[in-house]
């Protein structure tokens, strides 16, 4: 499976361009696999991109000598 090199909106906009082709049929029978892959992948991505922002976010914040939290 290749590298996925983009954001996460660009991603979840590509899947939705290839769903709305399937749907409306535009998509030919010989391509229909190739497009499934690649919804796959993008999607593996997005999943990948979810879950280490979520751990990213469950990690405590740094604290400041005093005790109060920092902004990042």
């Amino acid at each position: 499976m290749s590298k996925i090199e983009k954001k996460y909106s660009e991603a979840i906009a590509e899947i939705e361009a290839i769903i709305a082709n399937i749907e409306q049929g535009t998509v030919s029978i010989d391509d229909l696999t190739t497009h499934i892959k690649k919804a796959t992948e993008l999607l593996q991505f997005c999943k990948q991109k979810l879950t280490d922002v979520e751990a990213e976010l469950k990690e405590p914040l740094p604290t400041s000598p005093q005790g109060e939290e920092q902004e990042k």
